[in-house]
């Protein structure tokens, strides 16, 4: 039996215009909510239908609206039909020669916030975001079995508490390959492993910025990865004409994984540098040393810590920012980017803003 959720009168057109997110401060109360993957009816105060959802908490908010029509029910039949329309939408990705990783969901842009699913070469990986909306996982999984075929299936839960993955082994049915095996990607391969952890190598939402850099912005410049994982962003520079590469990450194990892209992709490690270090430290060492870079990417994850280093995206974006600018020649490029949730695009600028204004002030 569906729960029923009255929104705050001055927050009714929102959901009226489709807003896809509970948050707490939209309901009256939040009271009837007790087990996460409940289906809740959003109503006005004059208890008129709006939408209906479920509860799942995790950091952005309380749960998902998955429909505005009153007469659609939350059951097999729904997961069909937005896990249907989802995969028609990406149809093209499966023909193209020069890519065989990308994302066939994508969360609350097809219709099921918490939930995204990944292409890897016949394989998928499911991302479940919370309680909620896992409690829906035979169904959701049962219904996907029916619309396509796939060589094998795993996922990763993302909703213990900190925003860690469950430690679990990650395969689901199919066949299972738990070894690192390569992918393409716009014509460049990167290696995966989907059941190695909470990372599977690389990261989706950079699709279209890592083949820009390719493209566009590499070409005959000298380029910085900080936050570099396994040099992904570094490997299409490298592909897309740089100079040379430098790629700084604090985990050890970047390293091997870093020169494996290199060599799957056949390119030289002695004009593309793996170095292992806290950025902080690297990049005002590269300042003491005069270095200079044409293109520094700074893609940080929300939060990272180690025994003598901590970074947060709220806090310290800005301090990072003014911390690369002096290494940044005249005429560079500096591409910044965030995964962080917790501020929206016009307070990330402004965080860029006035790293820019704090070197300026001290030029």
């Amino acid at each position: 039996m569906e729960k029923i959720l009255q929104v705050k009168k001055n927050h009714e057109t929102k959901f009226r215009q489709g807003f896809p997110l509970l948050f707490p401060e939209a309901a009256r109360t939040t009271a009837p909510l007790q087990k996460e993957g409940e289906i809740f009816r959003l109503t006005n105060q004059a208890g008129e239908f709006l939408a209906r959802g479920y509860y799942g908490k995790q950091n952005k908010g309380l749960g998902w609206i998955l429909t505005q029509k009153e007469e659609e029910q939350i059951d097999f039949s729904f997961f069909i039909r937005k896990l249907s329309a989802a995969l028609a939408r990406r149809q093209k990705f499966y023909f193209y020669d020069d890519t065989t990783t990308f994302r066939v969901f994508n969360g609350e842009g097809d219709g099921i916030g918490g939930l995204t699913i990944d292409h890897y070469d016949g394989y998928y990986l499911f991302q479940w975001y919370s309680k909620g909306i896992y409690a829906f996982h035979e169904e959701i999984y049962r219904a996907f079995s029916q619309i396509t075929v796939s060589k094998g299936i795993y996922q990763k839960r993302r909703y213990q508490i900190g925003g860690k993955v469950i430690e679990e082994d990650s395969f689901v049915s199919g066949e299972r390959f738990d070894q690192t095996f390569p992918v393409k990607e716009s014509g460049v391969f990167l290696n995966a492993n989907l059941n190695d952890g909470a990372m599977t190598g690389f990261f989706f939402d950079q699709r279209k910025v890592r083949k820009q850099i390719m493209d566009l912005y590499a070409a005959n410049r000298r380029v910085l990865n900080t936050f570099s994982y396994t040099g992904a962003f570094s490997v299409f520079a490298a592909k897309g004409g740089a100079i040379s590469t430098t790629s700084v990450d604090l985990a050890k194990r970047s390293l091997e994984k870093t020169k494996d892209n290199f060599i799957l992709n056949g390119l030289d490690l002695e004009t593309n540098e793996i170095i292992v270090d806290e950025i902080s430290a690297y990049l005002e060492v590269a300042k003491e040393e005069g270095k200079r870079f044409d293109l520094i990417i700074l893609d940080p994850p929300s939060y990272s810590r180690s025994k003598n280093f901590s970074f947060s995206a709220q806090k310290d974006y800005t301090a990072l920012v003014e911390q690369a600018l002096p290494i940044l020649d005249t005429n560079g490029i500096l591409l910044a980017s965030t995964n962080c949730a917790l501020f929206d695009m016009k307070e990330f600028q402004e965080m860029v803003k006035k790293g820019f204004q704090r070197i300026m002030r001290i030029g």
